[in-house]
């Protein structure tokens, strides 16, 4: 049986190889960009004998302030979105059925409030913490968000300028960082249709590398991957279109954002730009392609703000994260283009359209929380589980949110321990999600795995029985000895095609898969929500017993993040504040 050969497994080739290196490095200076990132991708695995490189202990007298902001940088505040909008959960989903809502400060305060902003605060005795529509590793929040907005409004509002601008979740706002003159915003914006803007996110890798040490990367890069889907989901519910502009160069970007500018950061802690999308009511076919970079130090450009710090100082010191931060930047390149004729449609993953749910989006998006622990008892519908997945496939018209926002085709593919959904045998499963991937990734896989299709599965939903069995154990195993991955309906891991997406895309791809399984985390987290139940992503599982469980060896196929949804057991000790009265929790 699979499910007792876990302490046999294999390490990958690399792996024997490391201990030759530095250890304030990653390889020999002649290296690679890609040997570079694939040595970061070792050197961070946990494994039974050892975890990834990292303090060790809480250092409080370094925490990272949660809150980036700009002293001297005007401060917009947003109108508070009234609570209450109707909205159904499942209409987010139904494509083209929102009217698109103009563009106005009220609409973009409720993109905002439904991508970034603070959702609830909590408390334990004298200590309190928020929490964000968008989750994040160990609530340390790396990622920060930007907009490039036109002139919107009357005088004294968001819109009297176009300019770029930071948001304060706290505040709700937005830090007008530069203003922008009618030619240059023209130049920028000159094929994009009318009504659009640009979001870009950001990452500050020593808020994770705090906690979490070399493997704070990767968090990063889950993290950004659930804003993403955040910001996707909120324009959703406004009836916009969202892409990522995935050919803008990470200089471009940062030029755009301000964040090169060693003027404005002094001692403070500095941001690595991750990605730009762009946001309209409606986007034509083919996409824009073109964008003209927007210099940050022209002199018709006006800078404003300081960054604050977030430290007293760093404690310690992950020159890794530095190198593997540099061999994944990129530079302009063609935009990626891919044909998905031949993926499943919509009617052959759900059957009958979706037209009702329990919530409203609102009640979804504001009341997503992650599960501390489950009940390991409650089980759910195999409809349910069957709708959960379905959501996280592309269809064949590229229409299916959020996954319209990537231009890729699948890259993650799905193993699922299952372990209470009525009607189905408990065991391993697997959810390959492009359907051209079916047979290499068989051939990768245990070899005594069946492969049957799970009885009255929608047709075009690839899902797949591979081994019958009690997987509680080894689910629990293999993130890091956490029950929380056993006592749920189900978890599963998140492989990705590793070694064949660095040579087909660049090693800048290597970002791309995190924010890919990020994007996965933040549908299950909205599904489970909308099914009466909560999940919770694991950052924490030993890399190599996990490929073992699936039969892997070679490192062209690697586990990039765990998941695990079910009945969540509350923490009665926790009191719930609101996320805006607008005093200070802190």
């Amino acid at each position: 049986m699979i499910f007792r050969k876990l302490t046999s497994y294999r390490l990958s080739p690399l792996s024997g190889k490391l201990g030759t290196l530095e250890r304030t490095g990653l390889v020999e200076a002649e290296a690679s960009a890609e040997e570079v990132v694939v040595a970061y991708h070792e050197r961070t695995k946990h494994h039974f004998h050892r975890y990834a490189a990292a303090l060790g202990y809480m250092d409080w007298a370094t925490q990272p302030d949660p809150f980036r902001r700009y002293a001297g940088a005007d401060l917009v505040r947003l109108p508070l979105p009234k609570a209450g909008r109707p909205l159904p959960y499942w209409q987010l989903y139904a494509n083209a059925s929102v009217p698109p809502t103009p563009l106005s400060l009220e609409s973009v305060s409720l993109f905002f409030r439904y991508s970034l902003s603070l959702t609830a605060w909590k408390q334990s005795g004298e200590t309190t913490w928020p929490l964000r529509v968008n989750p994040s590793s160990g609530n340390l929040h790396p990622t920060e968000g930007y907009a490039v907005l036109p002139a919107v409004g009357q005088i004294g509002q968001i819109g009297d300028v176009t300019a770029v601008y930071h948001y304060a979740p706290r505040e709700h706002a937005l830090e007008r960082r530069a203003v922008l003159n009618a030619p240059r915003w023209t130049e920028l914006t000159a094929s994009f249709p009318e009504g659009s803007f640009l979001v870009s996110l950001s990452s500050f890798h020593w808020r994770e590398a705090w906690k979490y040490g070399e493997r704070a990367f990767r968090y990063c890069q889950h993290d950004v991957g659930h804003a993403l889907a955040s910001l996707r989901i909120a324009a959703a519910a406004l009836g916009w279109r969202l892409v990522l502009l995935d050919g803008v160069a990470d200089a471009t970007l940062s030029s755009l954002l301000g964040l090169d500018r060693d003027e404005d950061f002094a001692a403070a802690e500095r941001e690595e730009a991750d990605l730009l999308v762009l946001i309209s009511p409606d986007l034509p076919a083919p996409l824009p392609t073109e964008f003209r970079p927007l210099t940050a130090h022209g002199g018709d450009v006006l800078w404003h703000g300081r960054a604050n710090t977030l430290s007293p100082e760093n404690s310690v010191e992950w020159p890794v994260i530095d190198a593997v931060t540099q061999a994944t930047r990129r530079g302009a390149r063609a935009p990626v283009k891919e044909d998905f004729s031949g993926f499943p449609s919509e009617d052959a993953l759900f059957g009958t359209p979706i037209r009702q749910g329990l919530l409203t989006a609102e009640t979804a998006i504001l009341g997503r929380r992650s599960a501390v622990a489950m009940d390991g008892s409650t089980a759910i519908s195999r409809a349910t589980f069957f709708r959960m997945l379905a959501r996280l496939m592309p269809t064949q018209e590229q229409r299916a949110m959020p996954w319209d926002a990537i231009p890729w085709r699948p890259r993650i593919h799905i193993g699922l321990f299952v372990h209470r959904v009525d009607g189905l045998a408990p065991g391993i499963y697997a959810l390959v999600r492009d359907p051209d991937k079916i047979e290499p990734i068989k051939r990768v896989m245990h070899a005594e795995f069946c492969w049957q299709r799970v009885p009255d599965c929608p047709p075009g939903l690839p899902l797949y029985l591979l081994q019958e069995g009690d997987c509680r154990a080894l689910a629990a195993t293999v993130s890091c000895g956490q029950n929380i991955a056993a006592d749920g309906a189900f978890s599963l891991a998140m492989i990705a095609d590793y070694m064949d997406s660095l040579a087909t895309y660049g090693n800048g791809f290597y970002r791309n898969l995190f924010w890919e399984a990020g994007m996965v985390g933040q549908v299950l987290y909205l599904e489970a929500e909308e099914s009466g139940i909560r999940a919770t992503g694991i950052g924490c599982y030993f890399d190599d017993p996990v490929h073992a469980a699936f039969g892997i060896e070679a490192r062209e196929w690697q586990s990039f993040y765990h998941f695990t949804v079910g009945s969540p057991v509350e923490d009665s000790r926790l009191t719930t504040l609101s996320a805006y009265n607008f005093e200070d929790h802190r």
